[in-house]
């Protein structure tokens, strides 16, 4: 099994920041790819990025583009996702995510092991 731990939520108005971090334990071995989604009440589960370990690269669904980015913690197997500019839209529940398979995937259903979530609100 893997386990992550988030952290790093919190409430800033818009055009502040706030980084998330999510750590992995267990048996981080087997992981390929750790990811960021988030949830609004009421909506799908959205795609917002993803670390891709096997070449260190990353990707960013278009609504963060340029304001999100996505970087391997020193030393661990962690990630964190440093938010910039952030827009009232930004608010929702962010959730870490890990899979199995190398590459990049923006779908849920590919990510075996989720974390809790951490709440991130934006005000005007």
């Amino acid at each position: 099994q893997v386990q992550l731990a988030e952290s790093g939520g919190g409430s800033v108005q818009a055009g502040g920041s706030l980084t998330l971090s999510c750590v992995a334990s267990g048996r981080i071995f087997s992981i390929g790819r750790m990811a960021w989604f988030r949830q609004s009440p009421g909506q799908d589960r959205e795609f917002v990025a993803v670390y891709v370990w096997s070449n260190m690269s990353t990707y960013y669904a278009d609504p963060v583009k340029g304001r999100f980015t996505l970087f391997r913690d020193s030393g661990k197997v962690a990630v964190s996702l440093a938010m910039n500019n952030l827009v009232p839209e930004d608010t929702a529940v962010y959730y870490c995510a890990a899979g199995l398979d190398r590459g990049e995937d923006s779908r849920g259903e590919s990510y075996a092991f989720w974390g809790q979530g951490t709440q991130v609100t934006v005000s005007s």
